[in-house]
């Protein structure tokens, strides 16, 4: 079953086209990894595809639900404010930044939307959220704030945030991009679990050796187009297009 789709989306910044009709369609279960250069329109894609961003033209479908679509014009037109708020309930979004609330408690974090956007019980909440603390390795952090943790506990707090609200698919943009090495393979740990359990991703990334080894599939952007699609070992490991195998040439060592 779909989960997600955008059809032939087309996004502009002034003078340049940064998405030139692209289509991505992402099935219940599956990991998809984005990959490219800077500036290959990856995260524009995901802001488009969370609404972050609006599309110029193209079509957006969560769950059979339609966020927008074309008017006659061929302009993206959305669907209303109470529409989006609900489709925008289908899916969670973890930054490169974390984007915690610096003055809230690990805890409050995690409870803050499902209680004051989802009006859920909050003695259900907090029981979520304090397994949510456990599955991320983070006991006793409870009563924390983000500024007395490292990058790798902050990320896994906005995971769990992020899977506090329930979503049925999860956004990652470059999750690892503002983390070192050792703290990169915490948060790629956390990924792999998910993926384990058939949580619906779309993950951009820069780690070429995890897209290859979680993923159901890869994407390759550049220059706003996709230029190649398929299983990671066919991507990664024998690409077809030129282009594909110049930029993987750099990551021959993982």
């Amino acid at each position: 079953m779909s989960l997600f789709e955008i059809n032939n989306v087309r996004k502009t910044f002034g003078s340049l086209t940064v998405l030139h009709d692209i289509s991505v369609r992402v099935n219940e279960g599956e990991v998809v990894a984005i990959i490219g250069p800077s500036g290959s329109g990856k995260s524009t894609l995901l802001r488009c595809a969370t609404m972050l961003e609006t599309m110029d033209s193209g079509s957006l479908i969560y769950l059979g639900e339609t966020a927008a679509k074309n008017d006659a014009s061929g302009h993206t037109v959305y669907a209303t404010p109470a529409e989006l708020r609900r489709i925008k309930g289908y899916f969670g979004l973890v930054f490169q930044n974390f984007n915690l609330f610096p003055h809230f408690s690990v805890l409050r974090n995690l409870m803050e939307a499902p209680i004051h956007v989802q009006k859920r019980d909050k003695a259900e909440v907090e029981a979520e959220a304090r397994e949510l603390i456990r599955k991320m390795g983070l006991e006793g952090k409870e009563n924390a704030y983000p500024q007395r943790l490292s990058g790798g506990q902050q990320q896994r707090v906005a995971i769990a945030r992020a899977l506090a609200m329930n979503p049925k698919m999860l956004f990652f943009d470059e999750p690892t991009s503002a983390l070192d090495p050792e703290l990169t393979g915490e948060i790629l740990k956390v990924i792999r679990q998910l993926a384990e359990e058939k949580m619906t991703m779309v993950i951009v990334t820069h780690e070429m050796g995890f897209a290859r080894d979680v993923a159901d599939r890869v994407i390759f952007m550049d220059g706003g187009y996709i230029v190649e699609e398929g299983h990671p070992h066919d991507v990664i490991s024998n690409p077809q297009e030129e282009r594909t195998q110049q930029f993987l040439s750099r990551f021959s060592n993982q």
